[in-house]
């Protein structure tokens, strides 16, 4: 399928049929939280005693709740909140990454003060409209996006926090990976995982990927499409040069799924923006390459 007065040729090697950007370059459920899948929030093959942070950041999470203010656990840890039947990617040192929404930052950092938890008061004075930093009491960082996740692109969390479940949405998760220009293991791996756990559309009572939401972000943002569909595009070579990138036993084929989105996002129907910068094309860079924040 052509997406509508976009650039046309084939997306390289993945979903043959395609028709879209020439080269495809570079490119367990918590306990008291409803909806989610699994039981105790770890996860198979994790291990508190080795210093798992999922407990940890789950329990911040329902403290939150229980304040009347909602965070959301965004990453691998979200990931593993969605999937608590495949192995964790755990590693060393491992950050709490969360969100919070814009009209209640200040609460949450007091929420999160009173949990033990110890603010970056320069950086959080500063930007704390934006993102802020504490250190758990376990010691491991905690990064706070608000209201945004600016990377390659920027990704409105807040139609997330409609939900009582302690991660993003699905949809949003996976497009917090799949929107990184450089993939690299940690997020294909994160990308497979999800992709292999929850289903693509409607999926009874538990947690799905919805099609509208992650239509929409693509359609509204040629940039955002670029990069998403080129993303897509590049997993059935990294799952054959890495099969283990996907966990065992999957519920869902990823691959299977990573086709169904990539024709959700060739024939949603886009606006005139998005037109307009699609005839530009590859002429003009589309995304950010953000670098790391000492703090």
């Amino acid at each position: 399928m052509t997406t509508p007065n976009g650039p046309q040729g084939g997306l390289g090697q993945g979903f043959p049929g395609s028709q879209g950007v020439p080269g495809g370059q570079g490119v367990p459920g918590g306990q008291g939280f409803p909806g989610v899948q699994g039981g105790q929030g770890v996860g198979a093959g994790a291990d508190p005693a080795a210093g798992d942070p999922l407990p940890e950041a789950l329990a911040l999470v329902q403290g939150a709740a229980e304040a009347g203010y909602r965070l959301k656990i965004l990453g691998g840890m979200g990931v593993r909140v969605l999937c608590p039947d495949f192995p964790p990617r755990q590693r060393a040192g491992q950050d709490i990454d969360l969100a919070c929404l814009g009209k209640t930052w200040r609460k949450v950092a007091e929420h999160l003060e009173r949990a033990g938890c110890e603010p970056d008061k320069r950086f959080n004075n500063l930007n704390g409209h934006q993102q802020m930093y504490f250190t758990a009491p376990s010691g491991r960082p905690i990064d706070v996006m608000v209201d945004r996740l600016s990377m390659c692109h920027t990704l409105d969390l807040r139609p997330s926090f409609g939900s009582a479940s302690p991660t993003l949405d699905p949809a949003d998760l996976l497009l917090s990976k799949l929107q990184i220009f450089e993939l690299n293991p940690k997020d294909a791996h994160d990308i497979f995982h999800l992709l292999s756990g929850v289903r693509v559309g409607p999926d009874g009572t538990r947690a799905f990927i919805d099609t509208d939401r992650f239509g929409s972000v693509l359609a509204g943002d040629w940039g955002w499409w670029r990069t998403v569909t080129g993303s897509l595009t590049k997993l059935p070579g990294l799952l054959t040069s890495q099969p283990g990138l996907a966990p065992p036993n999957p519920r869902f084929d990823p691959l299977t799924q990573a086709k169904q989105l990539h024709e959700v996002a060739e024939t949603v129907p886009k606006g005139i923006k998005w037109k307009t910068r699609a005839r530009v094309g590859d002429r003009m860079r589309w995304y950010e390459l953000p670098e790391e924040v000492g703090h």
